[in-house]
């Protein structure tokens, strides 16, 4: 996995981090089992940069995510549910699967071919096409 690939992750991880400290302060959830869930969410973020392999425990946390915090659940980045696979893809309706099988399989392509990969505008590109083809 590349560097930018897992840095991509690990900002949507803290941007979806600054979401829910949000739902703390604004006293929407319970203190204690807040601060307990933010504290797993910091050692994954802690720990995803020297374990990318290790995911499972951010498939728990993001499915927990829209257990716990079912407010938020739109907010959460689709490419998170992807990352973490799993139990996360129950999240993600077939042809979202679809767009996010092909965007790997060219981020692994460009990668085999030492070609940069811009993940944000290939998803972009996929989603113009694909849209595209639905009218």
């Amino acid at each position: 996995m590349s560097k930018s690939h897992l840095d991509h992750h690990l900002a949507m991880l803290a941007h979806l981090r600054t979401i829910l400290m949000a739902m703390g302060e604004a006293e929407q959830v319970s203190e204690e089992s807040h601060a307990l869930f933010l504290e797993r969410f910091d050692e994954l973020l802690m720990s995803l940069p020297d374990i990318p392999e290790e995911r499972h425990l951010g498939q728990d946390l993001i499915c927990q995510v829209f257990h716990r915090y079912p407010q938020v659940a739109h907010l959460v980045p689709r490419d998170l549910l992807w990352f973490f696979g799993g139990d996360c893809l129950h999240y993600m309706p077939d042809d979202e699967i679809s767009l996010f099988q092909e965007l790997d399989e060219r981020r692994h392509q460009a990668e085999q071919d030492g070609a940069p990969f811009d993940w944000n505008q290939e998803k972009q590109l996929l989603s113009m096409s694909e849209n595209g083809s639905r009218h």
